[in-house]
């Protein structure tokens, strides 16, 4: 089952990149990182191995600290709530962490600050002043986070001081045009101050060996990333930062500093280790017999690769990742995910919305995994995963078979007979799949491995349709039971084959079965006993109607809509012209004679007007789609400009300009006078 050189391995450490305890997690985070590390860990236990999964909470950093502020509470209060929810909602939705812990605890903070009062003894770090920006009416240093401003690359004017979110450009918070604190809204002025720099420049030559030319294995994206890093140049990078919530610098002259997030994070992995296994965690982190495999979003592609193994052989005694199988980024309805605007769905919300659907999102977000590219969420894909896939393939074969065994065979496993090549064939496939579907998940390729397993229900669909039991049982008893005996044997392999994608599926299919849990080795093999009894059929997975689905798209769409209105602000005011040139324009007021559409144009309404002058005037306007009854405007006043040269639109002369408002919402209003006034009266 495994490669050469997974055989040397005694025991495997797997880390999942920890969520930022600012809020909970969303179906990016699942997709990115949750279900393929739990996928690998459910599939290693599987096969009998030593693993420990550690994950746990991000609970400092400056995203934190603004949402504190914002919410005017302590970090700490921020911290207690989301790390709840997010542990919480992980268990539920089966994640099966051996520890989840957070980084605010004291044993963290205890081995964060031995990690670093380590390496500075040693004389790993680089001491620099530099000049960073500082906020005077604050009176403090301002974290990347805490400055906002233009983007030097895209023009963005709500860029952050680490990274502009439109267009994806890495930054530095001096790099910003216009500059402001998100403190106070003042202009930060620069100002120095000391920190120590983790040396990343002399590690250049050791992580291009160590990667470009020992990991050429990695996925492709990772390795690109990496290699682009490298060949840029590294530069010595800031372990430390002037903040007051965060794991204190222990060292003397570090008043009012903290470990950078960056640093202190990854440390995590190796503290809950401790809190998890006590004395004996070292094996899991120094012991070359130990594989360790981190679990990261594209986002963390630099620090686990890069910085984190630059810490990890400062120190010396610690092994090196032999995989990091970073995922690219997951959309939602075809747009970024983004925890600010709210555009996302959080895994706490839809556990409450689909109580018992776990396997379905997980399926869903296993099929659609975004491993060497972007990809995208729909509810309506994942209305077609649940009833085309889940529903009509896999949940199909299982209640057929199961339905059947208990119409002819009164629930016990039926008698297996003389074999038929048909039947020789579909047990000899059947024995294919465990190879198959362990070699996609050690490769980390979890949607060609899923895909496999629901190969294996296709064969037994395709296996029963071929047989037609309900039909032999009629002429032929004894080849029935034998077609109902190899179904019972796939499903049987099924049970161990979809536990690491869908655990809650393989459990209750186990129950019905009346099958313990097996190890991934016996799959391929006849579990099921002939005689034994069955238990009552179930419905594996249940259809999910549009209601439900309508249900969603509408709490987006008023999503999108309330981002819509919030990010509206007035137009940028034109240059300023003299009185005279305004004076040109000649503006009036005309009552609606009459309003029409105008035919083959969906923009343009024809509107007849008394200007005042004894001939009704013709004006057209694109204001169709905001107006879709013009009948109802005829006797309204309207404002519109009198000396515009003459217009032919759709073969009609325009006689002028109707005057309209845009909202916030994009929606036009006509520019109406508050009472009635003469017709022609003009407006200056």
């Amino acid at each position: 089952m495994y490669t050469e050189k997974d055989k040397k391995f005694k025991r495997y450490t797997v880390t999942s990149a920890l969520p930022y305890a600012n809020g909970p997690v969303h179906i990016g985070h699942l997709a990115g990182v949750y279900v393929p590390a739990d996928i690998y860990a459910r599939y290693l236990r599987s096969q009998g191995e030593d693993v420990v999964f550690i994950g746990g909470s991000d609970e400092h950093g400056v995203p934190i600290t603004i949402k504190a502020r914002k919410e005017g509470v302590t970090p700490q209060d921020i911290v207690d709530r989301y790390h709840n929810i997010i542990k919480d909602s992980m268990k539920e939705f089966g994640v099966t962490f051996d520890i989840y812990s957070r980084t605010s605890s004291p044993e963290h903070a205890e081995t964060a600050s031995a990690y670093f009062k380590k390496l500075y003894e040693q004389g790993k770090f680089v001491e620099k002043v530099s000049q960073q920006l500082y906020d005077e009416e604050a009176h403090q240093f301002l974290a990347d986070r805490y400055v906002t401003g233009t983007c030097p690359k895209c023009g963005n004017e709500h860029a952050y001081g680490d990274q502009c979110e439109a267009c994806g450009t890495s930054l530095n918070a001096t790099d910003l045009i216009n500059p402001k604190s998100a403190l106070s809204g003042s202009k930060p002025v620069l100002k120095e101050t000391k920190h120590w720099f983790l040396p990343l420049d002399q590690d250049e030559q050791w992580l291009r060996e160590w990667i470009l030319e020992q990991h050429k294995d990695w996925k492709v994206n990772v390795y690109g990333q990496c290699k682009s890093w490298i060949d840029s140049g590294l530069q010595p990078r800031a372990v430390t930062r002037d903040l007051d919530w965060g794991v204190k610098v222990p060292v003397e002259g570090a008043d009012g500093k903290v470990l950078y997030v960056w640093f202190d994070a990854p440390i995590g992995y190796i503290s809950f280790t401790k809190q998890l296994k006590g004395d004996d965690w070292e094996k899991w982190w120094k012991d070359e017999e130990t594989k360790l495999v981190h679990f990261i979003g594209k986002d963390n592609i630099v620090f686990h690769c890069i910085i984190f193994p630059s810490m990890l052989k400062a120190d010396g005694s610690y092994i090196m990742p032999e995989n990091v199988p970073a995922n690219e980024f997951l959309n939602l309805e075809g747009d970024k995910i983004s925890t600010s605007r709210n555009w996302a769905v959080w895994l706490h919300e839809y556990l409450k919305d689909f109580p018992g659907k776990q396997d379905v999102l997980r399926y869903t977000l296993c099929s659609n995994a975004p491993e060497t590219k972007d990809n995208d969420f729909s509810w309506k894909d994942f209305q077609l995963k649940n009833n085309s896939e889940l529903v009509a393939i896999l949940g199909n074969f299982v209640n057929r078979t199961l339905v059947l065994s208990h119409k002819f065979f009164g629930g016990k496993v039926p008698t297996l007979g003389a074999l038929t090549d048909l039947d020789n064939e579909v047990l000899a496939e059947m024995k294919t799949y465990p190879e198959k579907i362990g070699r996609s998940i050690e490769t980390y390729r979890f949607r060609e491995a899923l895909a496999e397993m629901m190969n294996l229900a296709r064969l037994g669909n395709k296996y029963l349709t071929d047989t037609e039991p309900w039909k032999l049982i009629k002429t032929d008893e004894a080849r029935t039971a034998t077609v109902l005996n190899i179904s019972l044997q796939i499903c049987a392999n099924l049970a161990i084959l979809c536990e690491p994608f869908i655990p809650f599926s393989a459990e209750k299919l186990c129950h019905m079965l009346n099958l313990e849990k097996l190890p991934w080795a016996k799959a391929g093999e006849m579990l099921m006993q002939e005689g034994a009894q069955l238990e009552k059929p179930e419905i594996m997975f249940e259809k999910i109607e549009d209601d439900a689905i309508d249900a969603q798209l509408t709490r987006l769409a008023n999503i999108k809509e309330q981002n819509a209105l919030n990010a509206w602000k007035p137009a940028e005011p034109k240059a300023t012209v003299a009185f005279e040139d305004f004076g040109k324009i000649d503006i009036r007021v005309a009552t609606v004679l009459e309003c029409t559409k105008v035919p083959k144009a969906d923009k343009l309404l024809q509107f007849k007007l008394d200007d005042g002058t004894g001939t009704p005037r013709t004006i057209l306007s694109g204001i169709a789609k905001y107006y879709p009854e013009p009948e109802k405007l005829v006797g309204m006043q309207v404002c519109f400009i009198n000396n515009f040269a003459p217009k032919k639109l759709r073969g009609i002369d325009s006689n002028g300009m109707i005057l309209s408002a845009e909202d916030r919402d994009g929606r036009l209003v006509l520019v109406t006078p508050s009472q009635k006034v003469s017709e022609g009266c003009n407006i200056g």
